[in-house]
């Protein structure tokens, strides 16, 4: 079903701008919340007598926290830097990409640091359970369940 609200092309471009700009506000601070934790963690002695494989973890759960923090922000950077240029369609389009990619990254990195937890914790079993329980449900949750919404209301149409 197609809504029309009156606006105009400006108005609409506008309004998901500042839409995205918002929805990246919730996400950035999930991973500033991650990141700051992943970092806390090396100074630690726990860490220092960690195996090799527990730092190669962590290490790739920092990495995709980085990741995903660049992605996540740059919409925000472009924005900043190219809002009197005209381009906002292309922002939005190109943003949303990066929103995306940097959305799958955060998903990797919680993953990987709940595995990573587990296996401290737990063990090697436990690592692979709750890792892969982890990335389901963020599979789940953030990528089948909006394509049933879409699938649910053009089945009600």
């Amino acid at each position: 079903m197609v809504e029309h609200t009156g606006e105009t092309k400006n108005e609409r471009l506008t309004r998901n701008v500042n839409e995205l700009l918002q929805e990246l506000r919730v996400a950035q601070a999930g991973v500033q919340i991650l990141f700051g934790f992943l970092l806390t963690v090396v100074f630690t002695d726990e860490f220092h007598e960690a195996s090799g494989f527990e730092k190669s973890v962590h290490l790739t759960a920092v990495l995709l926290t980085v990741t995903s923090t660049v992605l996540l922000t740059a919409p925000a950077a472009w924005h900043r830097l190219l809002f009197r240029t005209g381009n906002r369609e292309r922002i939005l389009t190109v943003g949303n990409r990066s929103v995306l990619i940097g959305l799958g990254c955060l998903a990797a990195a919680i993953t990987t640091t709940v595995a990573l937890i587990a296996k401290v914790v737990f063990g090697p079993a436990a690592m692979v359970v709750l890792g892969v329980v982890s990335g389901l449900l963020f599979v789940v949750m953030w990528f089948v369940v909006p394509k049933r919404i879409v699938r649910d209301d053009d089945d009600t149409d």
